[in-house]
């Protein structure tokens, strides 16, 4: 009696656990499973961090150029944070590590820094052979100062 018991018990249990196992499994009624996204095509093609140049005006955070749907960018983290000053632009630079001062064209302009900190995007145009630089820079071209460059 005590086996029968048992073996009914086994199978019940094996019953239930197996139901509930196929019952977490479906998607809830109502609710279909999530569609696959179209797949944004985004590859990292450099990323650094950024160091300070000159320290009166303290730079962090990391900078990375990505492809994305065919266009290149290059982004800051929410990290990245900067001094304030006038005049404050976003360069790519031809070496390793950049100068407190720059000499005319060892640099291309990107744009005007958008913000002194958090996350930021620009647009790099088609026409820049990335490879021909080396780091990203913050510099006020009003003083031509560095603040701070990430290698890449």
């Amino acid at each position: 009696m005590i086996l029968d018991n048992l073996k009914t018990f086994g199978l019940c249990c094996a019953l239930v656990l197996g139901t509930f196992g196929v019952i977490a499994t479906l998607p809830a009624p109502g609710f279909s499973e999530p569609a696959v996204a179209q797949s944004q095509q985004q590859s990292v093609i450099a990323m650094g961090s950024f160091v300070t140049v000159e320290q009166d005006h303290p730079t962090v955070g990391t900078a990375r150029i990505i492809s994305e749907n065919g266009k290149r960018y290059l982004e800051f983290d929410s990290e990245f944070t900067t001094a304030q000053g006038p005049d404050v632009q976003v360069i790519l630079h031809r070496g390793g590590s950049i100068p407190v001062n720059l000499n005319e064209g060892d640099y291309v302009t990107i744009a005007a820094l958008q913000q002194f900190d958090g996350t930021q995007r620009y647009a790099l145009p088609d026409n820049i052979d990335i490879n021909q630089f080396q780091s990203v820079g913050i510099w006020c071209r009003e003083f031509n100062v560095t603040f701070g460059y990430a290698a890449l």
